[in-house]
């Protein structure tokens, strides 16, 4: 008995026990060309070492400043897993990293990943990190490594989880938010849709309301699943511009907390903002939302983007100009209000 108990031992493997690493090496390969796709100057390694290098100098630094930010893309991540269409989680995992760092007035430079499940299913796995490319190549940054972890009896069978590291540099004495005032003029980018934030609530309805992710949209065309995973925006290339053109005082990436909670995170201490909610439309996505889940304008605001996904802060005399410049660069710009004395938030008007 002794004896047959030993051959199991010495005949167990890894793979037996769940981690295949093979798989891993299949995936690596997989995603190495939509990795190098992402290259820009600075870039000194490709994937497959213990660590990735990154010349500063080399992408133009001269008296650099490091900036990081790491983020996830939250319980949206369930539509995805629910549904199959991962494919634009990537992009939120990004974006919600990039956004970020230009909101000090970073330039993104490069981003890692984490992929963590359960059993790994290489052509899903390749999709999301497919993804992450994309995001990286709208931001600008380049994927230079990442993490994948298979997990098994830490995950349920096809769920996973996704986080993301970007660094970014500026150059010593251009961090943001600089030069606030009162009079300073609010102007907002359109979001894409729900972005990645709030979606507890989000489903939470969804199921209130009986319905499935297949099931018709009831804010557009298509399926409601489809729909609720629209990517978050990347606005990293069009406010760098606007930086560089100058007049630009701070921005505020409108995530978790909504306009209540994020913009006040740029403004010095006695000054608030008055925000006009008609000076913009409020996408159908968030008026769908708000009625099925008898949502109040309050508890909006302060949960979702309702709509403006990323704030800028500019001097009076340069709003036109830079109206027109992020306009032209593709965004839909919306003048959604001013920088006044006194602390917090002030709305006028009625989300509509």
């Amino acid at each position: 008995m002794s004896e047959g108990k030993d051959e199991r031992k010495n005949g167990m493997t890894y793979a037996e026990a769940g981690v295949d690493i093979d798989a891993g090496n299949a995936l690596v390969d997989r995603i190495k060309p939509a990795a190098a796709s992402t290259d820009r100057a600075g870039v000194m390694s490709g994937l497959g070492g213990f660590g990735a290098l990154f010349d500063l100098k080399a992408a133009g630094y001269d008296d650099p400043i490091l900036v990081a930010a790491t983020d996830g893309v939250g319980t949206k991540l369930r539509i995805a897993i629910d549904t199959g269409e991962v494919d634009g989680v990537g992009i939120d995992l990004v974006a919600m990293c990039v956004n970020d760092l230009v909101c000090q007035g970073a330039e993104p430079l490069f981003f890692l990943d984490y992929f963590a499940t359960g059993k790994l299913e290489t052509e899903s796995a390749a999709r999301i990190v497919e993804g992450i490319a994309e995001g990286c190549r709208q931001a600008g940054a380049a994927l230079i490594g990442g993490e994948t972890a298979e997990m098994p009896g830490m995950y349920p069978a096809g769920d996973f989880d996704l986080a993301g590291f970007a660094v970014g540099a500026m150059e010593r004495g251009q961090a943001l938010p600089a030069g606030v005032a009162a009079g300073d003029v609010l102007l907002g980018l359109a979001s894409d849709g729900v972005h990645s934030n709030g979606y507890s609530l989000v489903r939470r309805i969804v199921e209130a309301e009986g319905l499935d992710w297949a099931a018709d949209c009831p804010f557009g065309e298509g399926a409601l699943g489809a729909a609720l995973l629209a990517p978050t925006r990347v606005y990293v290339r069009p406010c760098l511009d606007a930086i560089r053109l100058g007049g630009v005082h701070g921005l505020a990436h409108i995530t978790g907390g909504g306009l209540t909670e994020n913009l006040p995170r740029i403004l010095p201490e006695g000054l608030g903002a008055s925000i006009e909610l008609g000076s913009w439309t409020l996408p159908p996505v968030f008026g769908w939302m708000q009625r099925a889940g008898g949502i109040a304008e309050g508890e909006m605001l302060k949960t979702f983007n309702c709509g403006i996904g990323m704030v800028l802060v500019v001097a009076a005399d340069r709003a036109e100009a830079l109206a027109q410049a992020l306009d032209a660069a593709g965004e839909r710009v919306f003048r959604i209000g001013q920088v006044e004395d006194g602390a917090g938030i002030r709305y006028s008007g009625a989300l509509a």
